[in-house]
């Protein structure tokens, strides 16, 4: 198990917005985390980077503890985040960007291998390496976001709205790219509103409801589950409860 999250409870101050939270991830999976605004998506994801503590719970990565470290310890353990809003520099160059994306040690050894393998991922990154990231389209920039993260020699992207504000034509061109990069062996775990197409590239799903798992299963059982297709993609049907993976 690559990833294993037990009993999380997670609070800001007095207010708790997550319940007995538990989750896995297999080395080489895409896992996807569904469900409304405000179910504690974001929050899971920020907890496992080390952005926040829980209050109860316990967090491992191959086999050791994740709850000792501080985020930049758990990024060079192979764990990086693309977080909601893409958080660039956008008066630095997109070259600059992606080389912070290496500031570890062990990243800046392989430094110059990974740029040309994110270049390879993204040519226009290559094209628009010396342009400000702040002039970038709103899909260049995403695509900034995930190439700063995969500097970090990651092991693990923890991707939260990935598609947000985006067109169509650009969400499938990124979704693609996700494929491709799985394909090489980093393993996702994807938080994204975009229900329909997050289930067709995800092998495993999670659905989440007011900071608690409600249902698990198989993506793409998920995708035709009545209940899903009622709640999170606007189309009529009896509901009923996510099929769990067996």
């Amino acid at each position: 198990m690559m990833v294993k999250v037990e009993q999380l409870d997670v609070h800001y101050g007095d207010l708790q917005v997550l319940w007995d939270v538990s989750l896995d991830l297999d080395a080489g999976e895409i896992v996807a985390l569904i469900g409304a605004n405000g179910a504690g998506k974001s929050t899971l994801l920020r907890t496992i980077a080390g952005l926040i503590q829980p209050t109860r719970g316990r967090i491992s990565f191959n086999g050791a503890s994740l709850l000792d470290y501080p985020p930049h310890k758990i990024t060079g353990f192979g764990i990086s985040m693309v977080p909601e809003g893409r958080r660039l520099f956008p008066k630095m160059t997109v070259l600059q960007n992606l080389e912070l994306g290496a500031f570890l040690k062990s990243a800046r050894i392989e430094k110059q291998r990974t740029l040309e393998w994110v270049y390879e991922i993204f040519p226009v990154l290559r094209d628009r390496a010396q342009q400000l990231a702040g002039s970038l389209s709103g899909g260049e920039q995403q695509m900034l976001a995930i190439g700063r993260a995969l500097m970090a020699n990651s092991r693990l992207l923890l991707l939260d709205e990935m598609s947000l504000g985006l067109g169509p034509i650009l969400v499938k061109q990124i979704f693609d790219v996700l494929l491709r990069i799985n394909t090489a062996g980093i393993s996702i775990l994807i938080v994204e509103q975009n229900v329909p197409i997050t289930l067709k590239v995800a092998h495993r799903a999670y659905i989440m409801e007011s900071g608690r798992i409600v249902g698990h299963g198989v993506a793409r059982v998920l995708l035709e589950s009545a209940g899903v297709r009622e709640a999170y993609l606007g189309l009529s049907a009896s509901a009923q409860e996510a099929p769990e993976a067996r």
